[in-house]
């Protein structure tokens, strides 16, 4: 049976691992993260659950507590928090979600993280040609109500071949097209975050239809797939 929430303990766990980030005090707590570890792979599921009733879900994936160091300034073995992403089905299907769970730095994340240079090139084409549905869907009010602006990194200028003048820069200018909603602990300690998760990853659809309906197309709107 899956689970709907995110107990205490599990967040008073990654506060005490952030005290005592060593091989040695984990080995000993290991247990403990185990059950924790569980429990909320089980609420990671339910969410895919949910996911699945407004969306196609391929797969989910829970990422491991421990920190890959070699080329980190960061010696840290271990990660702070808990996540997954959650992979759409299909080339059809375009974009994803993820869940990053820690005191203090709970948020959820949606959208393109890494389009390669294909996808980033149509994109961008898209935006030169005409951005104004682009706008209309990211700036509908109840969707900047949950998920407020377009974030992620951009080029300092306009990318190669396109206009650093051109009206819609500031869109082009985007190396990632993503969304990102915070939450307080208390939020998502909460009997209604589960709720609250699934409501804002629905609301993302028409960002995700409109993106899928560009990638899949050429210019002229013609499938590619």
């Amino acid at each position: 049976m899956s689970n709907s929430t995110i107990s205490k303990d599990a967040f008073d766990f990654l506060k005490e691992l952030s005290k005592n980030n060593n091989k040695d005090w984990f080995e000993q707590h290991k247990p403990t993260f185990k059950t924790h570890e569980k429990a909320v792979k089980s609420f990671f599921e339910t969410i895919k659950e949910g996911l699945n009733h407004h969306d196609e879900i391929e797969k989910m994936k829970m990422f491991r507590i421990y920190r890959d160091v070699r080329f980190s300034k960061d010696k840290t073995p271990y990660k702070t928090h808990l996540s997954a992403s959650f992979s759409r089905l299909g080339a059809h299907l375009r974009g994803g979600y993820y869940i990053h769970l820690t005191p203090g730095g709970s948020f959820l994340a949606t959208g393109f993280w890494d389009p390669n240079k294909e996808d980033l090139f149509r994109i961008r084409k898209e935006l030169e040609t005409d951005a104004s549905e682009f706008r209309e869907v990211i700036g509908e009010k109840s969707f900047k109500k949950i998920w407020g602006d377009l974030a992620g990194d951009a080029v300092k200028t306009a990318p190669k071949g396109f206009d650093r003048e051109h009206p819609d820069i500031d869109l082009i200018r985007k190396k990632q097209f993503i969304f990102i909603r915070n939450f307080s602990d208390k939020e998502v300690l909460s009997d209604s975050f589960s709720r609250e998760v699934d409501e804002s990853y629905r609301s993302i659809r028409p960002y995700f239809d409109l993106m899928s309906d560009i990638l899949t197309t050429n210019l002229n709107g013609e499938s590619i797939l």
